[in-house]
């Protein structure tokens, strides 16, 4: 009873700090709020003045992250919505509409009158009624220079069939929020987490709450059993049977005066409703314990459900605090997560099918192979870490650690588990393959089992690059990626905090920065005109090109890393260089 008694008083007391801490947010919040309400008006009003619906074809959007990517219910087709992208100096927040044609391989935006603000960090779910409907809730706007934020508690519905957005007003639903995760589950929406920042504070989520599609009424749920801990940015999977299961996320707490501690979660919990469809509906929180290989701890990861009963968790981040800097191992490897099985495991390319082939017809000759003859090596049981290197135009790498589970991780297997790892080894060994660079806060949407990975960004030091490259794998192929829009060097721009004192433009920052963009894109071309790196010559290797040109990449890195940078650091930063440039020429 004792155990109990104060078990319940801790939990009450939790609430009660909650609680407090929601006013305190909310309070300070309000005044940026108010002045950032008046911005986005002045955007709402410049929106107000389309009175058509105009869709025309165009060039793959803008970098960006932290948008939405939906499937289409009925037809071949992607729709993307709104998103961010920052310069080193200002923050761009969009409410534009496109629409991916999968078949075409083209896109087209898609003008509609009254949308919803600018924003990202919302959730986006698309259900099949009268012809499919987008539904989106909250999200944040930021001011242009980002010290300034705006949480929505608006939801907003796009019938795809009529092509109008519409608000819908209840009352009841959720506070103001950003990096929530709502599913659809059964004719509800299903909302989990989030947090709402102001400039010196933020609060933490874990409340659900509810919207009936039929009824279009919100309520705030109130399930038994212990919980995930507030957080945001989690996986959220609404299972066939009606149940919602949560994984991982992150959230930060303040320790001391301007000292906060964020937590990676790893743990794993399962919504479960009971009569569903009656009155008195009730939902239980209890905790998943899953088999397999789980992802190695991680945020801005991005998540999917695939075709058989899985669900899928694509790159994200993983930051390390050193002394004096905070470095980010960047990923772009796909977990499964079996939810009949309760089991967690990684993705492992099967390759082009003509290399499986060879690779099966080596594996026959290895039992007869003798004298000089080479002999191809199963790869290695055990966890393997990879390290990757990405280097940006500007000579700064960014180093990428995987860990790679081999299949002697787990104890005990089913014979189809078998069957499933036989199939991973045989893409284990294959060489190098095009695939998406490491990234976080992707979009990403799956359609008749393919998965497609739009945007996101990575960082290099201080440096962010935001993406606009589009990929796609066939989940139940496994076997490449393919390249569907590559990533366009001249929408890469990063300006630092002392190359610009202008002001006063803050609105067009805001507003998208369509017009910064292209300058941008002209000037990357006249510099690139400047600087002609040695060619690549024909039938070169990158070893015979490296041996080459070794001393000109050795000036270029230097160049970018300045004369403090070591020796050691500057030769290898110019071999990757080289090796960057010879690919990409090949």
């Amino acid at each position: 009873m004792g155990k109990k008694g104060k078990r319940d008083k801790k939990g009450k007391g939790a609430e009660k700090t909650a609680a407090k801490m929601e006013k305190k947010v909310s309070r300070r919040a309000k005044k940026e709020e108010e002045d950032l309400e008046a911005l986005i008006a002045e955007f709402q009003s410049l929106d107000a003045k389309k009175t058509h619906v105009i869709e025309s074809s165009c060039p793959p959007p803008s970098p960006r992250l932290n948008g939405s990517l939906s499937a289409h219910p009925e037809r071949d087709e992607l729709i993307l919505f709104g998103g961010e992208y920052f310069n080193g100096q200002k923050t761009y927040l969009y409410n534009d509409l496109y629409i991916y044609n999968i078949r075409k391989n083209s896109w087209s935006k898609l003008e509609i009158p009254n949308p919803p603000p600018r924003r990202c960090a919302h959730q986006a779910v698309v259900v099949p009624t009268a012809g499919g409907q987008l539904w989106v809730f909250g999200g944040e706007f930021a001011s242009p220079n980002g010290e300034q934020f705006y949480h929505y508690k608006d939801l907003w519905v796009l019938h795809l069939a009529t092509k109008t957005w519409e608000q819908i007003k209840a009352s009841g639903g959720p506070s103001g929020r950003s990096g929530h995760r709502m599913v659809a589950c059964k004719r509800q929406l299903i909302i989990f987490g989030g947090f709402h920042e102001s400039a010196r504070d933020y609060i933490y989520y874990n409340d659900v709450y509810a919207f009936n599609l039929d009824s279009f009424t919100w309520s705030k749920l109130a399930p038994a059993g212990i919980g995930p801990a507030p957080r945001s940015g989690c996986q959220m999977t609404a299972s066939p049977e009606g149940s919602v299961i949560i994984y991982g996320g992150y959230s930060k707490q303040r320790i001391k005066k301007d000292v906060d501690k964020g937590t990676l979660h790893t743990d794993m919990f399962l919504l479960k409703a009971e009569g569903v469809g009656k009155e008195e509906e009730k939902w239980t929180w209890s905790r998943l314990n899953p088999s397999g290989v789980k992802p190695p701890p991680r945020s801005g990861f991005s998540v999917a459900v695939g075709p058989g009963n899985r669900s899928l968790l694509f790159g994200g981040v993983q930051d390390e605090e050193e002394e004096e800097s905070l470095e980010g191992d960047f990923f772009n490897d796909i977990y499964f997560y079996d939810m009949g099985k309760n089991r967690w495991f990684p993705a492992q390319l099967k390759g082009p099918k003509s290399e499986k082939r060879k690779r099966r017809r080596g594996k026959q000759a290895e039992s007869v192979a003798a004298g000089g003859e080479e002999v191809e090596q199963r790869p290695p049981q055990g966890p393997l870490e990879v390290v990757k290197e990405v280097v940006a135009e500007d000579g700064t790498v960014m180093t990428i650690k995987q860990v790679i589970s081999g299949p002697a991780e787990e104890k005990e297997r089913s014979e189809s588990e078998e069957e499933e790892e036989e199939e991973e080894e045989e893409g284990g060994a294959l060489g190098q393959q095009v695939e998406p660079c490491p990234r976080s806060n992707a979009m990403v949407a799956v359609k008749h089992g393919v998965l497609y990975v739009y945007g996101g960004m990575f960082e290099v030091g201080d440096r962010q690059f935001t993406l606009s490259d589009l990929h796609s794998i066939d989940l139940h192929k496994m076997g490449e990626w393919k390249v569907l829009v590559e990533m366009d060097p001249k929408t890469q721009e990063w300006l630092e905090e002392s190359e610009s004192d202008e002001e006063g433009d803050d609105v067009e920052g805001a507003d998208g920065g369509e017009e910064e963009e292209e300058s941008s894109e002209e000037e990357s071309e006249d510099d690139e005109g400047e600087e002609q790196h040695p060619a690549v010559e024909p039938g070169e290797n990158p070893e015979e090109y490296l041996s080459r040109t070794e001393q000109y990449w050795i000036k270029v890195a230097r160049s970018h890393m300045g004369p403090e940078a070591k020796e050691k650091k500057v030769v290898k930063v110019a071999h990757a260089m080289a090796k960057t440039f010879h690919e990409d020429s090949v």
